[in-house]
C-alpha cells in the first residue's frame, strides 16, 4: 500500500492531547455564542477576548514573538491571514501593475496556489526573491523556520526597489527549532495547527505592528467569512491555557509539559529517521546547527515538521525514487526548485512514521 507523505497533516501530537481530554474539554450550551460579534471595542470585533488573552500569554511563556503594543487579528488559520496580510499591504488603487510577491525558494508550495486562486489586480505571484531585480515595489514572504526545508531565514530581496514584508513564523515553536530571539517585525503569522496540531480548528492569528495594517487584514476576514467560528476560538483559548497552566503551576517531574513532550517526540523521530538515511545511502537529508534556545534554556538541535530530502548523484528524481518505496512525497518543484528534491512529513502518527522508516532504510541505490 502506498503511504503518502505528502499533506503535513499534523496528527504527531494527538497521544498527548488524548491524555489531557479531562483538561481540554469544552462544552458549549445552545444558547451560547450565537452573535457574529465577540467585542465590539475591538478593531477586530470577531475575535474572543479570551483567545486574544491566551494568545498573548502563550507568546510570553514562550518568547518567541513581542504582543506589547501590537495588534492581534484571527483568522481562518494562517492561510486566511496570509491572503489578508496581502490585501492589507498591497497599493489601495488599483492598477494594472499589480505588486510583485517573492519569497525565497526553497518555498513553502501552497504560497503560488494562494495568491493565482485569488486573479487580484492589486497583488501577483513573482516568484523566487533571490532573483527578483526588478525596480518596481514588492513584498517579501519571510518564512522561519522555513518550510519545506526548516532552515531560518531572513529577507534576500537585493533591490533598490520599496518592498514590504510579512513574516510566517508557524514553525516558530520550541519542539521545531531553538527560541534564539523574540521576533518583534511588522507582520508575524502564526497558527493553531503548528503550534498545538490541532489544524482542524482552523485558527491562525497575526501579530501586527501598525493598526491600519490591522483593520485592513480583519477587514478582509470579515469579507471573505465573516470572522472566525466562536467554537473554535473558544477551543483553542482553552487548550492553549491548558499548555499556559502546565508551565505556570508546574511542581513535579513525574508528568511532560507539552513542548517538552512534543520536543522530545521530534527529537526521538528525527534520530530514528536520519539512521534510516544513512542506512539507504539513497538520500541526503538537512543538517542543522545546534543553537541556544532561551525557552528550554540549553543548546538544541532543531527538528522541522518536515524533511527536506536530496537523492544522491545518479538519481535525478526523488520524488520518483520514494514512489518505489510506496512513499508518496511532495516533489521539489511545487517548492521552486529541481527534482533532486522531495519533501515528507515528519507530523504524520507513529505507525504511519514508523512504517515510513521501515521502508526507507530499505532504500538501495540501483
Amino acid at each position: 500500500m502506498s503511504q503518502s507523505l505528502n499533506r503535513g497533516d499534523p496528527l504527531a501530537f494527538g497521544s498527548y492531547w488524548k491524555q489531557m481530554s479531562d483538561e481540554c474539554t469544552v462544552v458549549i450550551k445552545g444558547w451560547e455564542l450565537m452573535s457574529y460579534y465577540s467585542d465590539s471595542s475591538n478593531m477586530c470585533w470577531f475575535m474572543l477576548p479570551e483567545l486574544r488573552d491566551e494568545i498573548e500569554r502563550l507568546h510570553h511563556l514562550v518568547g518567541n514573538a513581542v504582543t506589547k503594543d501590537k495588534y492581534i487579528v484571527v483568522g481562518n488559520g494562517s492561510s486566511q491571514l496570509f491572503q489578508a496580510a496581502l490585501f492589507a499591504v498591497s497599493p489601495s488603487d488599483v492598477s494594472d501593475h499589480p505588486i510583485n510577491v517573492v519569497v525565497t525558494a526553497p518555498y513553502y508550495s501552497e504560497y503560488k496556489n494562494a495568491i493565482n486562486v485569488l486573479h487580484s489586480r492589486m497583488f501577483r505571484w513573482a516568484g523566487d526573491a533571490t532573483l527578483y531585480d526588478e525596480n518596481k515595489p514588492y513584498i517579501e514572504v519571510v518564512t522561519s523556520p522555513n518550510n519545506p526545508d526548516g532552515t531560518l531565514r531572513v529577507p534576500m530581496v537585493n533591490s533598490l526597489a520599496e518592498g514590504k514584508l510579512i513574516h510566517d513564523l508557524a514553525y516558530y515553536w520550541p519542539q521545531y527549532t531553538p527560541i534564539n530571539y523574540e521576533a518583534g517585525h511588522d507582520i508575524m503569522l502564526f497558527t493553531f495547527s503548528k503550534c498545538t496540531g490541532h489544524a482542524g480548528s482552523r485558527i491562525g492569528w497575526a501579530i501586527v505592528k501598525d493598526i491600519a495594517v490591522a483593520k485592513k487584514m480583519a477587514t478582509f476576514v470579515q469579507s471573505s467569512t465573516m470572522g472566525v467560528s466562536k467554537e473554535s476560538q473558544t477551543r483553542a483559548a482553552k487548550i492553549i491555557a491548558v499548555i499556559c497552566d502546565g508551565y505556570q503551576n508546574f511542581k513535579s517531574n513525574e508528568s511532560e509539559l507539552f513542548f517538552e513532550y512534543s520536543k522530545r517526540l521530534m527529537r526521538e523521530r528525527w534520530e530514528k529517521f536520519r539512521g534510516a538515511i544513512e542506512q539507504s545511502m539513497v538520500f541526503n537529508v538537512t543538517k542543522y546547527p545546534r543553537a541556544h534556545c532561551n525557552f528550554t534554556n540549553e543548546i538544541s538541535e532543531t527538528y522541522p515538521s518536515f524533511a527536506w530530502l536530496k537523492c544522491e548523484e545518479g538519481i535525478e528524481n526523488s520524488h520518483h525514487c520514494l514512489r518505489k518505496l510506496n512513499i508518496c512525497g511532495r516533489e521539489g518543484e511545487r517548492f521552486g526548485v529541481d527534482s533532486k528534491y522531495v519533501r515528507i512529513s515528519m507530523l504524520g502518527i507513529d505507525d504511519e512514521f514508523n512504517e515510513m522508516v521501515k521502508r526507507l532504510s530499505n532504500a538501495k541505490k540501483e
